[in-house]
């Protein structure tokens, strides 16, 4: 990377602020700085301490004019997030200084970043693998605790540490295969063949507790998408007012007054619920009307959780049913709620056929009554009741696609020492494996998948 130019680019928001941050990267960082800081006595800093700051004013090359004062932070390569020298500028956050204080570094000859060049650099300078830089993206993203927490795991290399392990167990069974296979009048195969399936069904086991752990992983960090479904005027515009604690949703006695589809993200014990409230399903001549059920229909299937609501004051009937048997296909979570339970009761459990007692819940949207324990029912079904970021959690479906592709190799290479006479082969998908391993830290992933990665992150980053 050493022959790489110096980049620079602003890594905070644009806007008015208090501060605002431009990072530069590269050999030729600190003459960069150099040309344009100086001193509160109006000198010129011709050495820098690694880790130090220093209080001055940014100057323009061509007038020599002071635009604005600043802190200018040093960290030398390879001790730095990019592994190369960085200056980093605190200037005021006012849109123009920080513009005009980056034009001048640009004429101090720097150039401006790609997105995600700084962490590009540090990939490829070695200081972070690419799952780390990964997580980098994740936690500027994070919209919950437990999300940045499973980021933060991520980005201090537990994910790395399982993989490079399970890498180097899968070198040491091609070394010992190649041992043989170079070497057969040890007469060691069929020894050699039932210890590696032993080792082999070790490391299939831990890659598939990884896989399954991709569920809940996704869930932390992109949340749950929840439809609240219903009949007309059942009160799910109000149960959506009542978990967003504000009046979002227009509510009336008149059937057929959410026609649109409307979105709210809301965290919930630390879980991102992005619930969606929609329009009444029924039959109906309003072409409208028609257009929002249809739409309904359309988030029923996209949806994680189906949140079906009932007017617990009236009787079932064939609107009722219809929408129940969207809840007995088996593949989607679903809560039942039973709403107006401060009205007497006219439904009686057991005439829900198909639907799991315990998901059933009485409410008051209006009131509130109930609506907590909804919260304690969604962490029940999506994480048995206990909300937490393991270190050994896969959040992302890049990872997850190589883990299976590994997956399929090691089941192979099992196939292949299942007959001692092809040994050999397994070798060669066991190479497979570990190369597939490869591509979560990016140790064996290609350049232009690598370039799309990165070009996926914010500028100054």
């Amino acid at each position: 990377m050493n022959d790489y130019d110096t980049i620079a680019a602003i890594s905070t928001t644009l806007g008015e602020s208090g501060i605002a941050i431009i990072r530069i990267s590269g050999n030729n960082a600190r003459n960069v700085i150099k040309n344009i800081f100086r001193d509160k006595k109006g000198n010129r800093i011709n050495e820098f301490n690694h880790y130090t700051f220093k209080h001055g004013y940014i100057h323009e090359i061509e007038t020599n004019d002071a635009l604005d004062e600043v802190l200018v932070s040093f960290m030398k390569s390879p001790n730095s997030f990019t592994g190369e020298d960085t200056i980093e500028i605190n200037c005021h956050g006012g849109f123009l200084a920080v513009q005009k204080t980056l034009e001048e570094v640009i004429k101090s000859g720097a150039r401006i970043a790609e997105p995600g060049e700084f962490t590009k650099r540090a990939f490829l300078n070695g200081r972070i693998d690419l799952s780390q830089a990964e997580a980098v993206i994740d936690i500027i993203n994070s919209k919950t605790v437990n999300s940045i927490k499973s980021s933060i795991n991520q980005s201090k290399g537990n994910l790395s540490i399982i993989v490079n392990e399970l890498r180097d167990n899968i070198l040491n069974l091609i070394a010992n295969i190649a041992a043989v296979v170079d070497y057969p009048e040890e007469d060691m195969e069929d020894v050699t063949a039932m210890n590696s399936i032993d080792k082999i069904m070790d490391i299939f086991n831990r890659i598939n507790k990884l896989i399954i752990s991709y569920e809940d992983g996704k869930i932390i960090k992109d949340g749950i998408k929840a439809v609240i479904v219903g009949k007309p005027n059942v009160g799910k515009s109000s149960l959506l007012n009542n978990i967003l604690k504000e009046n979002r949703a227009i509510v009336t006695d008149v059937p057929g007054t959410t026609r649109d589809i409307i979105e709210e993200y809301v965290n919930i014990g630390g879980i991102l619920l992005k619930i969606i409230d929609t329009a009444g399903i029924r039959k109906t001549e309003d072409l409208v009307e028609k257009i929002g059920v249809e739409k309904t229909k359309e988030k029923v299937k996209e949806a994680d959780l189906v949140i079906f609501m009932v007017d617990a004051s009236r009787e079932l009937d064939n609107e009722d049913e219809e929408i129940l048997s969207y809840l007995q296909d088996g593949e989607k979570k679903y809560i039942v709620l039973l709403n107006k339970s401060d009205l007497p009761n006219k439904i009686d459990n057991f005439e829900l056929k198909g639907v799991n007692k315990e998901n059933i819940i009485n409410i008051s949207a209006k009131s509130g009554l109930g609506v907590d324990l909804i919260n304690d029912k969604i962490k029940d079904l999506f994480f048995k009741g206990d909300v937490s970021s393991s270190n050994y959690v896969i959040n992302n479906l890049r990872h997850k696609e190589s883990l299976l592709k590994t997956k399929e190799a090691l089941e192979a290479a099992l196939e292949s020492l299942k007959n001692v006479g092809d040994i050999d082969l397994a070798s060669i998908d066991l190479k497979n494996a570990y190369f597939r391993l490869g591509e979560i830290t990016g140790d064996t992933l290609e350049d232009d998948i690598i370039d799309k990665i990165f070009s996926k992150f914010c500028l100054g980053k």
